[in-house]
C-alpha cells in the first residue's frame, strides 16, 4: 500500500486537467483507500507531497473526479494540522464555487470538505459567509430536502455558521425559517429533530428570524411536541420537551414575535402557555412562568393579564415551591410578578391580591437569583404605594434581611437591589416608624454608602431617602449618620465636577436638613462648605444655582 500511495502521489503531482479520467480515478481511489486505513499518516504524506495545490485545479464541475477530490480534502481536513495547508493551497474558493453544481455527490463531499476545513475557526467561517455560502446552502436545502445526507450536511453547516453574529443578518434575508419548519414537520426520529433544534436555537436569537419562525408555523410544531411528550418518562421525550419549551420562550423574547403570539390576550398560543403553569412538570412550569414574564414586557399586556387572573396562577405556582422548591421555577415566577407590577394601575390590585405576602415567604432563600427577583418585585410593588411601603418598612424581619443582603459583596445585584429597596421603603412611606425600624436594624450606613454609588439613579435615591430621614427623625439617626461620615461624603459630592446636577441639588437639600443636629452642624462648619457652595451659585443648571444660594444663606445664618 505504501508503494502504491507513493506512486499515486507522484502521478498526481504531474497531473494536468488533460490527464485521462481513468488514470486520475485510480490515483484518487488509492488515496481514499490509504486514508481509510490510516488517516493521519496518509494526510501527512499528502501534505509533504505538495498534491494539495494540484487539487485546486481538479475541483471543476466538468470533471468526473471532482467528488473524489472533494472527498479526499474532506478526509484530510478532519485533522487539525491539515486545515491551514488546505487554506494555503487555495482550496476554499473552488470548493465554494462547487456549491452551485447540480451533482448531489459533489455537493455532499464539497460541503463536508468546507465544513472540516473551517471547523472551529470563526475567521474561516466568516470568510465563507462573506463569499455568500449562506443563501446557496439554504437554496440547496430546499432543492435536495429528499436527500438525507445532503440535508444533514446543510444542517451541520447552518449549526456552525449560525453561531456567528454576522451570519444572522444573511440568514434573515433567506427563507431559512420556512425551510427548517418544513423539514421539522417531516421528522419522526429524535436525533433528526435534535439536529434541527441545534440550528433553530442560535438563529432564533435574531429578532427578525424569530418573527419569520413564528410566521412559518414553528410555534404550532413546538406546542405539538409539548403535548406529545409532557406525560412521558422516556429520556428522549423529556429532552424534547425541554428543548421545545425553551425554544418557545426564546421566540417570545422578540417584541414583534411576542406581540403576534399574545394577540391581545386572546391568542391560542398565549392560552396554551397559561395552561403550563399549573402543570406537574417542573420544565413546563418554568417555561410557562418565563413566557408570562416575556409577555409582560409592555404595559398593555401586563394590565390585561392582571385583569384576567394571571397573578393568582403565579402565586399558586410559588406556593408549590416554598419548601425545598425548584429554584429556577421560583426565579421565573418572581420575574413574571415583577414585570406585571410595573404598570401603576397593577400595583394596588396585586397588593390586594396578596402578592407581597406570597413573595415574603421566600425571604429565607439563600439563592442569590431568587433574592434578586424577590427584592425587585417588592420594590416595584411599593412604588408610590405609601400604605404598602409603610407596612413592609415596619416588618423587622424584612428590614433585617435587607441590611444583611446590603453586605452581600459577592452578589452585586442582590446588594444593589437591597439598598434600593431600603431607600424605597423610606421614600414611598415617608414614615417615622419605618425610619426608626431601619435605624434600629443598622440600615443607615448602607444608605450613606449608596450615595457614593457609580450609578446616578442609586445615588439620587439614597440622597432623597437620607433627606427624609434628616427631616423626620434626625435625632434618632444622628449618631449613625455621623459614624457613616455622611458630611464628608456630601462635601466630596459637591466638590466633584463630575457629580450630576441632581446629585448636587439633593446633597445641598440634605446639608440644610443636617444642620438641625448640633454635632452634624459642627462637622458642616468645620469643612468649609460655604466655599464649595458659593461656587455652585454660578452653576449652568438654574435649579442647582438657586439651591446653592438658599443653602449658602442657611449656612451663613447658622454660623
Amino acid at each position: 500500500m505504501a508503494d502504491n500511495l507513493s506512486d499515486a502521489l507522484k502521478k498526481l503531482k504531474i497531473t494536468t486537467t488533460d490527464s485521462t479520467a481513468d488514470s486520475l480515478e485510480g490515483c484518487l481511489d488509492c488515496l481514499l483507500q490509504a486514508l481509510a486505513q490510516n488517516n493521519m499518516e496518509t494526510s501527512e504524506k499528502i501534505q509533504k507531497s505538495g498534491v494539495l495545490q494540484v487539487f485546486a485545479n481538479l475541483l471543476t464541475p466538468q470533471s468526473s473526479c471532482t467528488a473524489k477530490v472533494a472527498n479526499i480534502i474532506a478526509e484530510v481536513a478532519r485533522n487539525e494540522f491539515m486545515r491551514n495547508p488546505c487554506v494555503d493551497a487555495g482550496l476554499i474558493p473552488p470548493l465554494v464555487q462547487l456549491l452551485n453544481c447540480k451533482d448531489q455527490e459533489v455537493l455532499l463531499q464539497t460541503g463536508r470538505a468546507l465544513g472540516n476545513i473551517c471547523y472551529d475557526s470563526h475567521t474561516l467561517q466568516s470568510q465563507l459567509i462573506n463569499m455568500g455560502v449562506i443563501p446557496t446552502l439554504v437554496k440547496l436545502l430546499g432543492i435536495h430536502c429528499q436527500n438525507a445526507a445532503l440535508t444533514e450536511m446543510c444542517l451541520v453547516a447552518f449549526g456552525n455558521l449560525a453561531e456567528l453574529e454576522s451570519s444572522k443578518e444573511q440568514f434573515a434575508y433567506t427563507n431559512i425559517a420556512e425551510e427548517l419548519v418544513k423539514l421539522f414537520k417531516k421528522q419522526i426520529e429524535h436525533d433528526k429533530k435534535e439536529m434541527i433544534f441545534e440550528v433553530l436555537a442560535p438563529l432564533a436569537e435574531n429578532d427578525v428570524i424569530k418573527l419569520q419562525l413564528v410566521e412559518a408555523g414553528l410555534v404550532e410544531c413546538l406546542l405539538e411536541i409539548v403535548q406529545k411528550t409532557v406525560d412521558s418518562d422516556k429520556e428522549d421525550d423529556i429532552a424534547e420537551l425541554k428543548t421545545a419549551s425553551d425554544l418557545m420562550v426564546l421566540l417570545l423574547l422578540g417584541d414583534e414575535s411576542m406581540q403576534k403570539l399574545f394577540e391581545g390576550g386572546k391568542g391560542s398560543v398565549f392560552q396554551r402557555v397559561l395552561s403550563w403553569i399549573p402543570s406537574n412538570s417542573h420544565q413546563l412550569q418554568l417555561a410557562g412562568a418565563l413566557a408570562i414574564a416575556n409577555f409582560a414586557r409592555n404595559d398593555g399586556n401586563c394590565i390585561h393579564m392582571v385583569d384576567n387572573g394571571i397573578v393568582q396562577k403565579l402565586m399558586d405556582l410559588l406556593d408549590r415551591h416554598v419548601e425545598d422548591g425548584n429554584v429556577t421555577v421560583q426565579h421565573a415566577a418572581l420575574s413574571a410578578l415583577r414585570n406585571l407590577a410595573i404598570p401603576v394601575v397593577n400595583k394596588a390590585k396585586m397588593l390586594s391580591a396578596g402578592v407581597a405576602e406570597a413573595v415574603l415567604k421566600f425571604l429565607r432563600s439563600e439563592m442569590p437569583p431568587v433574592q434578586f427577583k424577590l427584592l425587585g418585585t417588592l420594590r416595584m410593588l411599593i412604588d408610590a404605594q405609601a400604605e404598602a411601603a409603610e407596612q413592609l418598612g415596619k416588618n423587622v424581619k424584612l428590614v433585617e434581611r435587607l441590611v444583611e443582603w446590603c453586605e452581600a459583596k459577592d452578589h452585586a445585584g442582590v446588594m444593589g437591589e437591597s439598598n434600593r429597596l431600603l431607600s424605597a421603603l423610606i421614600r414611598h412611606s415617608k414614615s417615622k416608624d419605618v425610619i426608626r425600624t431601619i435605624v434600629q436594624s443598622g440600615g443607615i450606613k448602607h444608605l450613606v454608602t449608596m450615595a457614593t454609588s457609580e450609578h446616578v439613579i442609586m445615588q439620587n435615591e439614597a440622597l432623597v431617602a437620607l433627606a427624609l430621614i434628616a427631616a423626620l427623625e434626625l435625632v434618632t439617626a444622628e449618631k449613625d449618620l455621623e459614624n457613616a461620615q455622611l458630611v464628608q461624603i456630601l462635601h466630596r459630592l459637591l466638590s466633584d465636577d463630575r457629580s450630576a446636577p441632581e446629585i448636587k441639588y439633593n446633597s445641598m437639600v440634605l446639608i440644610c436638613a443636617l444642620i438641625g443636629s448640633e454635632p452634624l452642624q459642627k462637622e458642616v462648619q468645620s469643612m468649609a462648605f460655604l466655599e464649595v457652595i458659593s461656587k455652585l451659585r454660578s452653576h449652568e443648571n438654574k435649579t442647582v444655582a438657586q439651591q446653592a444660594s438658599l443653602t449658602e444663606q442657611r449656612l451663613a445664618v447658622e454660623s
